[in-house]
């Protein structure tokens, strides 16, 4: 959709509804905020974290608001991993790039000494532990975490020199319980599992969002609470039904989207396809004579 036709239409600033909305736009529940006051504690001892739930239920929101608050904080390092599903030696290569300084990924264990020997660097002049942010954390395999708990550790174990988030869905929990991952499990200071939400707290998000968008009235009060109503608790199917909404309503140039609106996108969506007739049979030479 034409942003200038949003804002001409709704005065819209953006399409609310779509993936990249500015960090403010996020709606922040109680537990999520609880959840980054123990990561900020954690930038101080370092350890894991983890964020976990279905398909849908926000975890790369929160992890967008994490990265936010903890950048804030001064002489803070949060950097985000893009390639979680990567080997180790790549892993290492963009460590250093993440970090700013060359590692060579034919010297496995020069890369091991490398990226320690910045973190404490770090430590020794902020006190903070730098904070890796690692989103998709589901397609990191065994070997891959297992070097990230073993990088992270010093003085046999007994210091932790950096804080990792751990960011994904169901998998990395069923990952995390096989023997070979034990130790990385039990290193988890803190954990945030986002399951199905009422409708009422998705209603405060989409209020939240609307009103940060730029116009609060832009769906009618019994439009919101049916939309989120029928989310059935995930926070991008709301995200979802929101833009086939807002789709239809600029097709249409309708003023503001409300039930009517939602009931002909819902009839249209469900109208059945009639199947087309059946071509006439050919013709025959017998069939036409007399």
């Amino acid at each position: 959709m034409d942003a200038r036709k949003l804002s001409a239409l709704y005065g819209l600033k953006w399409n609310p509804f779509l993936e990249g909305i500015p960090v403010e736009a996020l709606c922040k529940t109680p537990r999520i905020d609880h959840f980054g006051w123990r990561i900020e504690d954690l930038v101080m001892h370092g350890g894991f974290a983890l964020v976990t739930g279905d398909v849908g239920a926000g975890k790369s929101a929160v992890l967008r608001l994490l990265a936010d608050r903890l950048s804030a904080l001064r002489d803070v390092a949060v950097v985000e991993l893009e390639r979680p599903h990567s080997r180790v030696t790549d892993f290492y290569r963009e460590l250093g790039h993440l970090f700013g300084f060359p590692v060579s990924s034919s010297n496995r264990w020069g890369s091991h000494k490398a990226v320690r020997t910045k973190w404490q660097e770090h430590i020794q002049q902020t006190l903070f532990r730098p904070i890796l942010l690692i989103d998709e954390a589901q397609e990191m395999s065994g070997p891959l975490l297992a070097e990230l708990r073993l990088l992270g550790s010093t003085k046999l174990d007994t210091c932790t020199i950096i804080s990792v988030v751990l960011c994904g869905d169901r998998r990395i929990e069923e990952n995390l319980r096989t023997p070979d991952l034990a130790p990385v499990n039990s290193r988890i200071r803190a954990r945030l599992v986002l399951e199905a939400e009422t409708p009422e707290t998705l209603g405060t998000m989409l209020r939240h969002l609307l009103a940060t968008a730029g116009n609060p009235a832009l769906m009618t009060d019994e439009l919101q609470r049916t939309l989120c109503e029928h989310a059935a608790g995930n926070r991008r199917v709301l995200m979802n039904l929101g833009n086939e909404m807002l789709a239809l309503a600029v097709a249409k140039n309708a003023k503001r989207l409300d039930e009517e609106l939602y009931l002909e996108m819902t009839s249209a969506e469900h109208r059945p396809v009639r199947p087309k007739p059946a071509a006439p049979p050919p013709r025959t030479k017998s069939s036409t004579r007399r």
